[in-house]
């Protein structure tokens, strides 16, 4: 079994995301080569995606699984409370996407289910002062999300509305 084969083994068997220092440690590697591993993973047609814990495997077509893709808008300082809103109703945001004028679709993974991820993720961009993808777009944006039954998002739907960040 070769090193990607092994890579995909432990990220798929595992419930909740590996880091890449984890993974780089366990194959012998560095953290680089499992970044391009994982890359050449994607690039035939695996589900490895990058949170910001970690890499977790996550199947297309789940059964059971509802998705859908919410427009919204708000400030950055609204962010998490933004995100609360869903992971509070047991909704995966599996990602945000902006349109950008020049560079068309810029998507980041985020795969976040909890208010710790949530926390996790704020602290990563106040921690290295990273911009929001939203800022390049005065706060308009995409999540595609996922959850267990379409009333969950439903309700979710609402909760954004009622604080003004779906937009319609």
């Amino acid at each position: 079994m070769d090193r990607r084969e092994k890579l995909l083994n432990l990220v798929k068997r595992s419930k909740r995301p590996l880091s890449g220092t984890w993974l780089a440690r366990k194959l012998g590697v560095s953290r680089q080569v499992i970044v391009q591993d994982v890359a050449l993973l994607r690039a035939h047609g695996e589900q490895v995606h990058s949170t910001p814990r970690g890499y977790l495997f996550s199947p297309s077509g789940q059964g059971g699984t509802v998705r859908d893709v919410l427009a919204v808008r708000h400030e950055p300082r609204k962010t998490g409370e933004e995100l609360y809103v869903l992971v509070d109703r047991g909704i995966t945001v599996v990602d945000v996407v902006v349109e950008h004028p020049v560079y068309g679709e810029l998507r980041g993974d985020l795969y976040l289910q909890s208010r710790r991820d949530v926390d996790l993720f704020l602290e990563r961009v106040r921690k290295d002062k990273a911009p929001l993808l939203s800022v390049l777009t005065d706060g308009y944006h995409w999540h595609t999300v996922e959850a267990g039954r379409a009333d969950l998002i439903e309700e979710a739907k609402a909760e954004l509305a009622r604080r003004g960040f779906l937009v319609s």
